[in-house]
């Protein structure tokens, strides 16, 4: 008899591969398509028709909005930072497609994971790592398996494919594209030579000349540190997110292209769009640097630091990670209210802030009026700068 696995399904040449590659080994293969917003309602339907042709023994397509943003996006938007500074981790859909497999796994009482990733990016450490740290399961992976036999592995899943009678979409781009609600990843080509991108290297952004003439805004409520509605408008946190990309890609906002240091120690040249998060990023911290205390201000980059590099490197369940939620949690009880966006194109800046928990001195405003004396003041600035005061003296 077949044994189950549960095959992460994208509907794509690696993961095709992998159903009639593992069925040939006395697999039956159960796969699962969570939809992490990354396609359109006809490419969910071919996804599924993909899964029924390649023979299938079940396909489960699992909506992962909801989760993506509570177990995601939440926690990013209150660490507020990118990863080395500015990729906003538009990969960390991973994490919550091998929760969905996993569950998938549960329901078939099946201890046997599969995956498409290959044995040189960073998606097989998130894969690999985040089913270890949810259980003893056997993990398949069927691309890195032919790597060590085939140099050219896409033209061989091709061959294989169309061997046994299965056709091959003719999707030959010149970039390597991935979407979901998070936003747009693009390389390969000229991106990986460090080179100009060329006129494809385009996602969601509009270019410059296509830009609106007329200046957008936006008015984001909070609530402990969550976006909770849009213009006055209640909405569930997914598809906030999603207006918001719909809207400020017309604009161009959120493109960037940066070289980063790989969890497998290569550099990885890319370009990315993520229009809706970076929105979201510049509203909340606007709003917490008017709430929050100086001290708060100053130490809290360390843990978002800390644990965007967590989720970059695939601990998405190490125990730390969680720890420093638990501070990030405990730093939004204050911030709340409203922020106004305003873009003309390209960038988003926050105009106007609105909290009864922002730190404003009844008596006093920066560099206008103080409800202090002069004594007072001369004073402060004595003792403030006592050690470099007095080793200046000493060192005449």
């Amino acid at each position: 008899m077949s044994k189950d696995i549960v095959l992460a399904f994208s509907g794509g040449l690696d993961t095709s591969f992998c159903i009639p590659y593992l069925q040939e080994r006395g697999w039956a293969v159960h796969t699962v398509f969570a939809d992490t917003g990354g396609v359109d309602a006809e490419e969910r339907a071919y996804i599924e028709a993909r899964a029924k042709e390649l023979k299938a023994a079940s396909h489960v397509t699992i909506d992962g909005g909801p989760a993506i943003w509570s177990g995601f996006v939440k926690p990013f938007v209150w660490a507020g930072e990118g990863y080395q500074g500015q990729y906003p981790l538009l990969v960390s859909d991973r994490y919550l497609i091998v929760d969905a497999a996993l569950k998938r796994c549960a329901q078939l009482g099946t201890k046997a994971i599969a995956h498409g990733c290959t044995g040189m990016g960073n998606d097989q450490v998130r894969f690999d790592l985040a089913v270890k740290a949810q259980g003893d399961y056997e993990i398949v992976a069927p691309i890195r398996e032919i790597q060590k036999e085939h140099t050219e592995v896409r033209a061989y899943e091709q061959k294989y494919l169309e061997a046994k009678g299965f056709g091959v979409r003719a999707k030959q781009k010149a970039y390597t594209i991935n979407e979901n609600l998070l936003g747009v990843t693009m390389s390969g080509g000229e991106i990986d030579r460090w080179l100009t991108p060329g006129e494809g290297a385009v996602g969601w952004c509009k270019p410059r000349s296509e830009w609106p003439s007329k200046s957008l805004r936006l008015k984001l409520s909070f609530v402990n540190g969550e976006a909770v509605a849009l213009d006055g408008e209640k909405i569930d946190g997914h598809k906030l997110l999603a207006k918001l990309n719909g809207l400020l890609a017309q604009y161009g906002v959120g493109r960037g292209i940066y070289t980063g240091d790989t969890t497998i120690g290569l550099k990885g040249r890319i370009i990315f769009e993520a229009p809706g998060l970076t929105a979201l990023l510049v509203a909340h911290r606007a709003l917490e640097e008017a709430v929050l205390t100086k001290q708060q201000n100053r130490f809290k980059p360390d843990v978002a630091r800390k644990w965007v590099e967590l989720v970059y490197e695939g601990f998405f369940h190490d125990p730390l990670k969680t720890d420093l939620e638990a501070f990030l949690a405990s730093s939004q009880s204050t911030v709340n209210g409203d922020v106004t966006l305003e873009t003309n194109g390209g960038i988003i800046n926050a105009v106007a802030v609105e909290s009864k928990h922002i730190l404003n001195a009844k008596g006093a405003t920066y560099a206008q009026a103080a409800d202090w004396g002069v004594a007072e003041a001369e004073g402060f600035i004595k003792l403030f700068g006592m050690s470099s005061t007095l080793w200046a003296e000493v060192n005449r």
